[in-house]
């Protein structure tokens, strides 16, 4: 690259500076979203604007390249300020993750979505934790295709979804039960988004339900099959590198929790209990953190399979219990103004609930894991 050309070339983007004055614009938000059950759409349209949607997607594929590691960073960063804006995101990022890695390391033809995804600026909505390895709905094989009829849970930032990212399930004469894998545009022929989301934490995700009620998917937009229930490569690979980012909006929303609980503990002045309760909070956000550090560093080093998948979970398992621990710990520090919605802590408690419900959940991670320490049928 000759000076001038280097001289008049774009500085890279500072995806956590950038990252943290989102952050300060979307916080105050977050509590309006959370009283009115009411989609994150202006935090949404701002990530938007900044590429957010794109920073992981390879150059090469016309994105903004950014590390695994930046984006984990990011998602934290956003739910320190706003859960919701947090999780819902990394729902969509998860899905890119997935793909650059596979397009990178197993050679998988998924730079159409890529690449798809940085030129239209498209955001991707996963089903994937409500389905997980059963699937739900039925997919019966017409001329060209399939029909489908489902109805898809969970289905985070949904209000502002151009691609709907799930599966259903087919009846194969030769194979049996199969999963199929299929993107579908949320203006296609059948979709609806139901406004069904009225929950306990995490209310601005806007995860409705979205019904596919007969819709149409050509043979060419399969993007994989799998035996139904069964562990499959894919789910290794997703397993690897989706948890971490979904939970960095766990990490960020413990975060949030304790810088307000040490704000307000220090304008208690010095007391035992005071001590005790900021000690026990800051061991549990420090195992947290170093669980949430090695999921990274899992994602970014090692190689799916069977006990990458049980390390990863394992990991899953610590981050959410001390996650929720955190704020726990953070409302007993802050004392009675805690209880009040106003400081921000009592949402923070609602939401980080939800780190509970994610696949594979603590009882099935427990098994999970004994059964690869055993060397047992993960199937079994």
């Amino acid at each position: 690259m000759t000076a001038e050309l280097k001289r008049f070339e774009m500085p890279p983007t500072n995806w956590l500076n950038l990252a943290d004055r989102v952050a300060a614009e979307i916080g105050p938000h977050a509590a309006q979203h959370d009283v009115e059950d009411s989609f994150v759409a202006e935090c949404y349209a701002r990530l938007k604007a900044d590429g957010f949607f794109k920073m992981h997607v390879p150059t090469e594929l016309g994105g903004h390249g950014a590390s695994y590691a930046e984006l984990c960073a990011v998602v934290r960063r956003l739910g320190a300020a706003c859960g919701s804006t947090a999780l819902a995101f990394a729902m969509h990022s998860h899905i890119v993750a997935v793909a650059a890695w596979r397009w990178r390391n197993q050679k998988a033809p998924t730079d159409g979505l890529l690449k798809r995804i940085a030129a239209e600026n498209l955001i991707c909505i996963s089903s994937g934790g409500s389905d997980w390895l059963k699937s739900a709905g039925v997919a019966t094989k017409v001329d060209g295709g399939y029909r489908i009829k489902a109805r898809k849970i969970f289905s985070s930032g949904s209000p502002m979804g151009d691609l709907l990212v799930t599966s259903s399930v087919t009846d194969d004469p030769q194979a049996g039960p199969t999963v199929l894998h299929f993107a579908v545009p949320f203006k296609a022929e059948g979709v609806k988004v139901l406004d069904t989301w009225r929950v306990m934490g995490m209310r601005g995700t806007g995860s409705n339900d979205v019904e596919l009620n007969d819709v149409f998917v050509p043979d060419a937009a399969i993007s994989g099959r799998r035996p139904q229930a069964k562990w499959h490569p894919l789910f290794h690979a997703i397993s690897m590198l989706a948890f971490p980012i979904i939970y960095s909006a766990y990490m960020g929303v413990a975060d949030g929790a304790r810088a307000k609980a040490l704000a307000a503990a220090r304008k208690k002045g010095d007391d035992d209990s005071t001590s005790y309760l900021a000690g026990e909070m800051e061991n549990a956000h420090a195992v947290a953190e170093i669980a949430w550090a090695d999921m990274i560093r899992i994602a970014d080093s090692e190689k799916p399979g069977p006990e990458t998948t049980s390390r990863q979970m394992i990991r899953r398992t610590l981050v959410g219990r001390n996650a929720i621990l955190t704020v726990e710990r953070a409302m007993e520090l802050a004392g009675g103004a805690a209880f009040y919605r106003e400081m921000g802590l009592e949402r923070a408690f609602r939401d980080v609930q939800a780190a509970r419900y994610h696949p594979l959940q603590e009882k099935p991670q427990l098994r999970y894991t004994g059964r690869v320490a055993l060397g047992l049928d993960i199937d079994g």
